[in-house]
């Protein structure tokens, strides 16, 4: 079961409403939430940050204890967004020789790093141009857990 609105609703009632120009964009997933306020046109992020610092902490920690997620903070003055802190997490894939030649192909060019760096890159593409499709898919899935929900309960 999704605890949606229940983050929503401890993180729009533990932000102080004076820090952000509207409510903060706020996205998760089983690891880590994101937590994306808008600052007015500019204003001093590093200024936002590290005066806020002790309040974001605070409700990082109580947030953390009672979802079992990290949660990081990011801001987005014109238009441009700036996290404080993410999480990069570690993934598992078996991948064939085609695949991994593609990766390797990034490497050797040198747009990516190494292997992780070449994956996240490939990721990161199919984001960008797969955007519609990936909407798409998210709320097909919202519709199947929302029939799953409804369906009967195990005995």
């Amino acid at each position: 079961m999704t605890q949606a609105p229940q983050i929503d609703q401890f993180l729009t009632e533990a932000i102080p409403q004076e820090w952000f120009g509207g409510a903060p964009s706020v996205k998760w997933d089983d690891a880590e939430i994101h937590c994306v306020g808008h600052l007015a046109s500019g204003t001093s992020i590093e200024a936002f940050r590290e005066a806020t610092r002790a309040k974001r902490m605070a409700i990082a920690e109580v947030a953390e204890s009672t979802f079992g997620r990290s949660v990081s903070w990011g801001v987005t003055v014109d238009g441009v967004t700036t996290m404080f802190t993410t999480l990069s997490i570690p993934t598992m894939t078996r991948l064939r020789l085609r695949e991994r030649a593609v990766l390797d192909t990034l490497i050797d060019a040198g747009v990516a790093r190494n292997t992780s760096d070449a994956l996240a890159w490939c990721v990161k593409l199919v984001a960008r141009h797969q955007a519609e499709w990936l909407t798409e898919l998210r709320e097909a899935l919202v519709g199947v857990e929302r029939v799953r929900a409804e369906g009967p309960t195990p005995i």
